[in-house]
């Protein structure tokens, strides 16, 4: 499988219980943390649900 790199660039501050919770999952907890996953379907699913919170990049 593919792997991608999330790295948080917006604040979880005022953001819903489940965003909180969905960015806890990924592994991120401060601002421009960086972790790298399997591009798997329910990575990609969470990813999906904050990303008005992460940036995504491709690791080929």
């Amino acid at each position: 499988m593919a792997t991608i790199t999330v790295k948080q660039v917006r604040s979880a501050i005022g953001r819903t219980k489940d965003q909180k919770r969905t960015l806890e999952a990924l592994g991120l907890r401060k601002m421009n943390q960086t972790v790298e996953h399997e591009a798997t379907p329910a990575i990609l699913g969470m990813v999906r649900a904050v990303s008005h919170l992460v940036e995504v990049t491709d690791k080929k």
